[in-house]
């Protein structure tokens, strides 16, 4: 079995199509076609179901494209780890950010990690924490920072904790409040970031937990957008402290929200099992430093000599 046939039919699967697998892999549809077709043969079972406009997994496919992701992974930290042995003095972090709460957190780093590691380069991709968590499972990247307790496949390093605030119209009355709850909340519609947004379900499911069924009127990753509609009276909006400060808009008022499950969490992830390349640990260390929370970088790191 061939990666690269594993890699062709993890892209047809990812990209959505033939086409567009054969874009991102630098080949021609037909051998992209050719390449799913001898996996499939070789499995002696189908692996797309090819009807319609978008070709969908089979049961046999379901296994071979989780399978085929690990094993791409795994490739990949091989290859890392081995140019490391050779003493490659450059190379690259692979960085996966959220876009709440990065530029405050992060942005004073990279002119830090720039100035200590000049050779590095690095790579960042923004967004929210469910694409990020696919990004670090397939290898794609080698850090992100995700909203804690991250799921068991991964491990982490916490950055900074902070409790919620709702932003809520000066006009209404909750706006005297000097703390809130989700049920007081609730008095008025909900105004969520887009799907993919951790922060969601984590306000979402605490809401279930405690029996109150919000109604959620919009949805939106901009964020002054979200603090607008909030201003507007369209409802309240759930930021982080740290955020929420960031936010001046003689309209809104920021009420703390005391509902201690509703903590916004930010760590950095890294796939469980996988390489740790010295640039993913060096900004790691350098996270640590900055913030001052979270234990030290373990000196045993999978992939550490």
């Amino acid at each position: 079995m061939q990666l690269r046939s594993l890699r062709a039919f993890v892209e047809v699967v990812r990209q959505g199509g033939f086409s567009q697998a054969a874009r991102v892999v630098h080949s021609t549809q037909s051998t992209v076609s050719k390449a799913v077709q001898s996996l499939e043969d070789e499995v002696g079972e189908r692996l797309l179901d090819r009807g319609g406009h978008r070709s969908s997994l089979t049961a046999a496919g379901e296994i071979v494209y989780r399978r085929a992701l690990a094993l791409l992974a795994e490739r990949d930290d091989l290859t890392r780890e081995l140019a490391e042995l050779k003493g490659l003095k450059q190379g690259a972090l692979r960085l996966g950010l959220p876009p709440i709460g990065s530029d405050t957190l992060f942005a004073p780093l990279f002119a830090t990690y720039r100035r200590l590691y000049p050779g590095i380069d690095v790579r960042l991709v923004e967004h929210g924490s469910q694409r990020l968590e696919e990004l670090l499972l397939t290898g794609d990247i080698d850090l992100a920072g995700l909203l804690g307790p991250v799921k068991p496949e991964f491990e982490s390093q916490e950055v900074r904790r902070e409790p919620l605030m709702v932003m809520v119209s000066r006009k209404h009355p909750l706006s005297r409040k000097k703390t809130m709850t989700l049920a007081d909340a609730a008095q008025l519609p909900f105004i969520l970031f887009e799907e993919g947004f951790a922060l969601n379900p984590i306000i979402l499911n605490a809401c279930a937990r405690q029996g109150v069924k919000p109604t959620v009127t919009a949805r939106s990753g901009q964020l002054p957008f979200i603090v607008e509609l909030a201003a507007a009276g369209l409802g309240v909006a759930f930021f982080p402290r740290l955020i929420a400060e960031q936010y001046e808009n003689p309209g809104i008022r920021r009420v703390l929200l005391t509902d201690d499950e509703t903590q916004w969490r930010l760590v950095l992830a890294w796939r469980r099992g996988g390489y740790v390349s010295h640039a993913a640990r060096a900004w790691l260390d350098l996270a640590r430093q900055a913030h001052s929370l979270g234990k030290p970088v373990p000196r045993h790191l999978p992939g550490r000599r």
